[in-house]
């Protein structure tokens, strides 16, 4: 009988895989909607970056919450600034082992709730300001951060702290999904 591995191990797969509840899962297969939502906030989020710091999708991040083991998480977009990896740090922001500020993951029809549940915990309690679950079928966006949560419907413009003078239009957002 194989035993279950405790320690992260970097797996390679397409699409990714991320290590959750202490074992390795990898992320469901994407489909169009979400392959839409991704590039799209990440555009937007790349525009409004330039010069804070990097964007990127699907991009490995080692995160370890205060008094836990360090584990990997592939988040669907990632800002972190270059307050907290310097845009000096080029090989360090390859696989950062710091929690980005932000993340935007988009929601995929056969995700499992407990492994989005579990990613969110992770981030905040790794140090990520901002965790934004975008739900393309739903039509929301659902905000976290370390003292609350906010749900924003597909008519609404969504900002926050964590972002300053960031915004994101979700009526042209879910628009797109219309198109």
């Amino acid at each position: 009988m194989q035993s279950k591995p405790t320690d992260p191990v970097v797996f390679e797969t397409k699409p990714a895989t991320e290590w959750l509840l202490g074992r390795p899962v990898q992320k469901v297969m994407p489909r169009y909607e979400h392959a839409l939502f991704q590039r799209l906030v990440a555009e937007r989020l790349g525009r409004w970056s330039d010069g804070r710091g990097r964007v990127g999708t699907e991009w490995r991040f080692w995160v370890t919450p205060e008094g836990e083991k360090e584990r990997y998480l592939v988040p669907d977009v990632a800002y972190i600034s270059y307050a907290r990896l310097s845009r000096e740090a080029r090989q360090e922001a390859s696989e950062p082992h710091v929690a980005p500020d932000a993340i935007f993951e988009v929601r995929s029809r056969d995700d499992r709730n407990i492994y989005v549940e579990h990613k969110l915990g992770v981030y905040l309690r790794a140090g990520t300001g901002l965790v934004c679950i975008i739900d393309p079928y739903g039509r929301r966006l659902i905000a976290h951060d370390c003292e609350q949560v906010q749900i924003l419907g597909e008519s609404e413009t969504f900002n926050h702290d964590a972002l300053p003078g960031f915004s994101l239009s979700l009526p042209e957002l879910f628009a797109a999904l219309d198109a």
